[in-house]
C-alpha cells in the first residue's frame, strides 16, 4: 500500500487524534468561569474580546440564518440583514465601531473576492443605523515575500475589485489590516507537538469594535469550504510583506523551507489537519458579531484561488456564524460535520449545528441545493468521488 493511500485511509483517525489533541492544548483556560458561577449560568459572559469561548455544552436554542435568493447582489445582502434587523440592532448596542472584513486571499482575480456590490448592501443597512465609524479591511496573502505570491498587497485589490468608490459614497475608511499593530498569540506548531507563537492583527480583538464577516461562498484546498467563520479566523494572522506571512503558520508548515512556486510543492493532507485545529483555536480570539457570505457568484473546484465560478446568487447573514456556515456547507452539498473546524465549534458550544435548530428565514433551502466540486485534492479524502 503507498503512502498516499495510508495518509487517506487514516483520515478519520488523524481527525480524531487532533480534536483529542485540541481538548489537551490550551483549551483548559478557555472553559473558566467567573468566580462563584457555573459555566450554564446565564450571566456568564460568552466573549472574552472577539473571542467566542468553548463551554463544551452545546447550544440548545434556535439560531435564525437569513437566506435570500435574487437577482441582485447588493438588494439580496440587504434583504438578508433586513430579516434579522431587530437582532442586529440589539447585539450593536455599545458598539463604537465596525468592521467590515472582506475576502480577497489575492488581489488579481475578481471571482476570489467579496463582491463590492454585496459590501454596498450592508454598507446600505448600516448606515443609517449606526452612528460610528465604520471601516472596511482586509489582509491578503498577496504580497507575502518567499512564497510564490509575491506583488501588490490589500489596497491593490480594493483598487481592482471596485471598492474605492465607497470611500467617497459613504464616509468609509478601507484599511490594509496587515499594516496595523499585532499581538503575539499562541496556536499549535505540529513539528515538536509545541506552542507557536503567530502575530494577530490587533483589529480583530478590539472589545469595542462590532465585527463583521463579509465572506464569500467557495471551496478550499485544505480544509473543504471556507464561508463566513474562516475569513476572520485565517484573516487574523499577520502578512507584513516584508519579512513574514503568520498565516503559514495556522497550517504548521515550516516557512523556511516553503516555496509555493515549487513545481513539487504539494500538501499533505495528514500534516494540514492542524489547521482545523488552529482555526478552532483562534475562535477563542476573535469570532465574527454578524456573518455574512456573498453568494451571488460562488466558487467551486479548486478553490479558494483557482475555482470555477457557481451561479447561486443568493446572500445569508446571520448572528450565529456556526449555524451560517453548517447551512452553507449543506447548500454547496457537502456535510458540515465531516469539516473539523466547524463541527468542533458545534460540539463545543461556540454555535449552533442541530438543523432541526436551525431557522432559516427567507427563501426555502431545498429549493436552493447544489453539488459544487470540491478541490480535487480532496474528493478522495472526503469521500466525494
Amino acid at each position: 500500500m503507498g503512502k498516499d493511500n495510508k495518509i487517506l485511509m487514516n483520515r478519520r483517525h488523524v481527525l480524531k487524534t487532533l480534536s483529542m489533541g485540541a481538548v489537551a492544548y490550551g483549551l483548559a483556560g478557555c472553559t473558566s468561569s467567573p468566580a462563584g458561577l457555573k459555566k450554564s449560568d446565564p450571566d456568564v459572559p460568552a466573549y472574552t474580546g472577539h473571542g467566542k469561548k468553548a463551554t463544551w455544552e452545546k447550544v440548545t436554542s434556535p439560531s435564525n440564518v437569513s437566506l435570500i435568493k435574487g437577482n441582485d447582489p447588493r438588494d439580496n445582502t440587504y434583504n438578508a440583514l433586513m430579516n434579522i434587523e431587530d437582532e442586529i440592532m440589539a447585539s450593536l448596542e455599545g458598539k463604537k465601531r465596525a468592521l467590515i472584513k472582506v475576502n480577497f486571499v489575492v488581489v488579481t482575480n475578481p471571482l476570489v473576492a467579496t463582491n463590492v456590490e454585496s459590501v454596498r448592501g450592508i454598507l446600505d443597512f448600516l448606515k443609517p443605523r449606526f452612528k460610528g465609524t465604520i471601516e472596511i479591511g482586509e489582509a491578503t496573502v498577496s504580497g507575502a515575500q518567499g512564497s510564490g505570491i509575491e506583488g501588490e498587497g490589500t489596497m491593490k485589490g480594493f483598487e481592482d475589485y471596485g471598492y474605492m468608490p465607497l470611500v467617497d459614497e459613504y464616509g468609509v475608511k478601507l484599511v490594509d489590516l496587515n499594516l496595523e499593530p499585532h499581538q503575539t498569540l499562541t496556536i499549535f506548531n505540529t513539528s515538536g507537538n509545541k506552542p507557536q507563537p503567530i502575530r494577530v492583527i490587533q483589529n480583530y480583538l478590539d472589545r469595542d469594535q462590532y465585527l463583521i464577516s463579509a465572506g464569500k461562498m467557495k471551496t478550499h484546498n485544505c480544509v473543504l469550504v471556507t464561508l463566513s467563520l474562516k475569513n476572520i479566523l485565517m484573516g487574523a494572522p499577520k502578512n507584513d510583506y516584508a519579512t513574514q506571512n503568520d498565516k503559514f503558520l495556522m497550517h504548521s508548515w515550516d516557512l523556511s523551507t516553503l516555496n509555493f512556486a515549487d513545481p513539487d510543492f504539494k500538501l499533505v493532507l495528514e500534516k494540514d489537519m492542524v489547521l482545523h485545529y488552529n482555526l478552532f483555536r483562534m475562535a477563542q480570539h476573535t469570532f465574527p458579531d454578524l456573518a455574512v457570505v456573498d453568494a451571488w457568484e460562488s466558487m467551486e473546484g479548486d478553490g479558494p484561488i483557482d475555482g470555477t465560478p457557481v451561479d447561486t446568487r443568493m446572500a445569508l447573514a446571520s448572528l450565529d456564524p456556526v449555524a451560517l456556515d453548517f447551512l452553507g456547507t449543506k447548500i454547496m452539498g457537502f456535510d458540515p460535520n465531516e469539516v473539523l473546524y466547524l463541527s468542533s465549534m458545534y460540539e463545543a458550544g461556540m454555535g449552533q449545528g442541530d438543523f432541526s435548530k436551525i431557522n432559516v428565514i427567507g427563501a426555502n433551502v431545498d429549493d436552493n441545493l447544489f453539488k459544487f466540486k470540491p478541490h480535487k485534492d480532496l474528493a478522495e479524502p472526503y469521500g466525494l468521488i
